[in-house]
């Protein structure tokens, strides 16, 4: 069995590379750093990528055997979402998004994995719908492909850098008022003391 374990950092055509292999893959498969599958060929493959890494159509992958072998988006069943206008089109991308469903993002067009209930809902908001055969390419996630959406490749909840640093500042903070809540606290107790200590000396020293 050929092992994959590299993607190259190049895209399709920038470089002269030959290429002597096709893997064929559906979007779930592609989100997948470790799988096993078979190429076009029909021989069988491993594929054990760096967590995070996603596949695209038209990525290269290096096998053990030093072949360079391309990905192919497979076919799927998806829906072919077109509106009347542009803001019909972001008002159902915008209905999509809040179901964090991916999303593929055309020039005047969306597509979405087929999902009947979804169709509904776009056919109420006045969307044409079309189911189609076609290669599946929604958008990354937000903060890049590393930290896209958690089934397959995206790193375990992987919402990107931004959110993690808000989170521990804003725990950070409230760590930093509650040290300085009990340093206040302190104080004023050893205030108290030094009172107390103040007030049983003086009735000790008081002179006959």
């Amino acid at each position: 069995m050929i092992e994959i374990r590299k993607k190259l950092k190049i895209t399709r055509g920038a470089y002269a590379v030959e290429v002597k292999g096709q893997l064929r893959l559906p979007f779930d498969s592609r989100q997948k750093s470790r799988l096993r599958a078979a190429l076009v060929s029909g021989e069988e493959v491993g594929l054990d990528l760096p967590r995070g890494d996603l596949l695209r159509g038209g990525d290269l992958l290096v096998a053990s055997d030093g072949r360079v072998i391309e990905v192919v988006a497979q076919p799927e069943k998806v829906l072919h979402i077109t509106c009347a206008d542009a803001q019909a089109l972001a008002r159902a991308a915008y209905h999509l998004g809040n179901r964090h469903v991916p999303v593929e993002v055309g020039e005047d067009y969306l597509r979405i994995a087929s999902d009947h209930v979804l169709a509904q809902l776009l056919d109420g908001l006045g969307a044409t719908v079309e189911e189609l055969d076609a290669p599946f390419e929604p958008e990354a996630g937000a903060y890049g492909e590393g930290h896209a959406h958690g089934g397959g490749g995206h790193d375990d909840l992987g919402h990107g850098g931004k959110i993690h640093e808000y989170g521990a500042a804003h725990e950070h903070a409230h760590a930093h008022q509650g040290h300085e809540h009990r340093d206040h606290e302190h104080t004023d107790h050893e205030h108290c003391d030094h009172e107390h200590d103040h007030k049983h000396d003086h009735g000790h020293h008081h002179p006959k």
